[in-house]
């Protein structure tokens, strides 16, 4: 198992849910991003996710749409994420797994993404645009290199598709709360009861909700009913509120990550 498999096999052992907060990489640079993580976790943090910048990142809302274009300014490459992973694993074993587009992988070249990821020391990815059935060499590079493969089921997904989806992801399933692309919301939609039901009627694998959750009683919310809560645009509008002090930055990242975690456990 790799670290995103033997988290949820601990927090399953012990009637927990995984609380997974979202970062975009090099926003606002990559010392912060390296310090940002290791504030998520000392927070509560069991999983991060990071977000590999890019210039369409059609899945995404206005919040981390402007993370990406802060982040891409300085020029921060797919290798760049990569090199600073490799930083963090000298810190810390958190599980990181990579929130990216399919156009990056395909450009850098599926296997050796993969494999360059892991060596790395990335765990998985998820990645918003490529559904399964367009997936094949990055799902057999993933069972080759022991690399999560993690894709999106939306409230829309037909029982059929739930299925194929669910057959294709490890390490997790993640499920879109909603219908449209992610941002801060404010209340969680009444289709993520039904949607994951239908996902837990075709497997018994971890299943995190992402888009939409925004505060403490949200997150408390979506963790009575969910295997994990993942958190991005909200923590993103901290990070560009405190952009012009880093220190200021990495303290109200850092509270708003706890009062989060701990809304996920009491959930």
């Amino acid at each position: 198992m790799n670290r995103i498999d033997r988290k949820f096999a601990e927090l399953r052992a012990e009637g927990k849910k995984a609380f997974i907060p979202f970062i975009t990489a090099g926003d606002p640079d990559m010392e912060i991003t390296i310090t940002l993580v290791s504030k998520l976790e000392s927070a509560g943090a069991d999983i991060i996710e990071l977000g590999v910048p890019f210039s369409d990142p059609v899945a995404d809302g206005r919040s981390i749409q402007k993370s990406s274009m802060r982040a891409l300014k300085h020029g921060i490459s797919l290798k760049d994420v990569m090199n600073t992973v490799s930083k963090i694993r000298a810190e810390t074993q958190i599980p990181i797994a990579f929130l990216t587009y399919c156009n990056i992988i395909f450009k850098y070249g599926v296997e050796k993404f993969v494999q360059d990821a892991v060596e790395s020391g990335v765990d998985g990815v998820v990645v918003a645009d490529l559904p399964p059935e367009e997936a094949a060499d990055l799902i057999s590079a993933g069972k080759k290199h022991d690399f999560a493969t993690i894709f999106l089921v939306a409230p829309t997904s037909t029982p059929e598709r739930i299925k194929i989806i669910s057959e294709a992801c490890t390490g997790f399933i993640y499920c879109v709360s909603l219908t449209g692309v992610t941002g801060a919301r404010e209340q969680i939609s009444d289709m993520l009861s039904p949607t994951l039901s239908r996902i837990k009627g075709h497997t018994d694998k971890p299943v995190a909700v992402g888009f939409g959750v925004s505060t403490p009683d949200q997150a408390k919310e979506v963790a009575k009913m969910a295997d994990g809560v993942i958190v991005g645009s909200a923590i993103i509008n901290v990070i560009e509120a405190h952009a012009d002090d880093p220190g200021e930055l990495v303290s109200s990242v850092g509270e708003f990550a706890t009062a989060l975690a701990r809304a996920v456990e009491s959930g």
